[in-house]
């Protein structure tokens, strides 16, 4: 298989793209780099997939210089002109899309760059799949897209028409325009609602990442809804496997849905959408307390009230992807939490 993956100088991307190489496949990597946060983090990630961010020139695919089956090319998803060149170029199989605009509180003063990337963006990832015959495109949905929801866990047969934010609003019209495509071209789809993902290489604003540094320096943390969040944190090495598990099992149309009772994560078309997190949601302050066990440092916790755009918890049901695809997520917090702090001591050098 020739497989792009988007956003690969990103935090999941980076796992997926090197977990696909070591397996194998011949991956193509698309990533526009852009300085929402850290960028020489993300230069770094490029380079464990054998990427020389210097060797970079926006449009101009470069060739690893670890893995001889590794293609990288900088471009943005809006750009579809280029989009369509690199699918031209390549060749392409299947489609994991993972870039996207991140993060909730941002989406609250910069809509704008939500809808370019996550909408304009996925639509000409669409028309780009639907335009070169691609076998399969799974992609990168939220456990944000629950919004409103309150009935625990969170399942994918819920309706999730009260999004709280952009970017979680942005999600669900990905899971919509998805659908349509499915339905009119015969484009396999299947969307990914990921849960509070953790682990080495996270993202700066996370709150794994942004809770073992300022214990570390000393500083105050803040921690929202006076501690009482809860999250159903997910090992990266988890998504990853559930991806690849996903994307070698593209979804088939059930010619006997109907809309009156069927489930509403899938179709008549090739179109399914699954959860994957640990099911085991964590109140913060126990998370906190994972944290400051694998440091051997107490925090200084400054607490908040709920911020708006978020959710107090988040809790997945993955039934359908264990029963249907004999997966579940099941790394132990302790592990993943001890994972990241060694990997955040060596990067940091602290």
């Amino acid at each position: 298989m020739r497989i792009l993956v988007t956003g690969t100088a990103g935090f999941i991307g980076m796992h997926l793209a090197k977990k696909l190489l070591d397996r194998g496949d011949e991956v193509v990597g698309l990533d526009s780099i852009n300085d929402y946060y850290d960028v020489s983090l993300k230069n770094d990630r490029l380079r464990v997939t054998g990427i020389e961010p210097n060797n970079i020139s926006y449009g101009k695919p470069i060739v690893s210089i670890k893995y001889p089956n590794y293609t990288f090319v900088q471009l943005k998803l809006e750009d579809k002109e280029g989009l369509f060149q690199l699918f031209k170029e390549q060749k392409i199989d299947k489609v994991v899309n993972l870039a996207a605009q991140a993060g909730v509180r941002y989406s609250l003063t910069n809509p704008d760059v939500y809808i370019q990337s996550n909408i304009v963006g996925f639509g000409n990832i669409l028309e780009a799949c639907r335009h070169h015959e691609i076998q399969h495109l799974a992609y990168a949905s939220s456990s944000s897209i629950y919004g409103l929801n309150t009935d625990m866990p969170f399942s994918t047969s819920q309706n999730v028409d009260h999004p709280v934010s952009v970017y979680a609003a942005s999600k669900k019209s990905n899971e919509l325009m998805a659908h349509t495509y499915s339905h009119l071209f015969g484009l396999p789809t299947t969307g990914l609602r990921f849960f509070t993902v953790y682990g080495p290489w996270g993202r700066p604003d996370m709150a794994l990442f942004l809770f073992t540094k300022a214990i570390i320096e000393g500083k105050p943390i803040q921690v929202f809804n006076y501690g009482e969040m809860r999250r159903d944190f997910t090992y990266v090495g988890d998504i990853v496997d559930g991806v690849l598990n996903v994307l070698d099992n593209p979804p088939k149309p059930n010619l006997n849905w109907n809309l009156e009772t069927g489930d509403v994560s899938k179709s008549k078309a090739p179109y399914a959408i699954y959860n994957i997190g640990n099911s085991n949601p964590v109140r913060l302050m126990d998370f906190i307390k994972e944290i400051e066990d694998c440091l051997g440092l107490k925090a200084n916790v400054n607490l908040l009230p709920l911020q708006p755009g978020d959710v107090p918890a988040t809790y997945a049901d993955t039934t359908p992807l264990e029963e249907e695809l004999g997966y579940k997520p099941n790394t132990p917090l302790s592990y993943g939490v001890g994972q990241f702090v060694e990997w955040y001591r060596s990067y940091y050098k602290v």
